[in-house]
């Protein structure tokens, strides 16, 4: 079975922004790396852009619902996950690198599953 080359685009960002996201989320509290440190928000910009692109190449699968599923199930998850980290591991430091790391999960997914659900309503309602 041969994919298309927008699937494997689409792929290369999905597994790109999850790793950059991880990295975030271990520098800001784990493993401070400075450089990161001092472009915080511009690397949270990055996973936003990323998030858009990987939400573009996604919406233009055959079976979008299955991204819309998932992406859902990751951004609700990760959301419930920072409240319950941070109320369960009062004062121990993974707490933090936890609540970090879903926190650029979610900066990631957010974009992508708008984009996604976007392009869904707009090809069932043929505008």
């Amino acid at each position: 079975m041969i994919k298309s080359r927008e699937n494997t685009i689409g792929a290369w960002a999905s597994l790109a922004g999850v790793i950059l996201a991880v990295i975030i989320g271990l520098s800001a509290k784990m493993i401070p790396i400075p450089v990161l440190a001092r472009h915080s928000t511009k690397m949270y910009a990055l996973l936003l852009i990323i998030g858009l692109i990987v939400g573009y190449m996604n919406s233009k699968t055959r079976d979008p619902q299955v991204f819309l599923y998932s992406s859902a199930i990751l951004i609700i998850v990760s959301r419930f996950g920072m409240d319950s980290v941070t109320g369960s591991l009062i004062g121990y430091p993974i707490a933090e690198t936890i609540k970090t790391v879903f926190s650029a999960l979610t900066t990631l997914f957010v974009p992508a599953t708008i984009v996604v659900a976007l392009k869904s309503i707009f090809s069932i309602s043929k505008l």
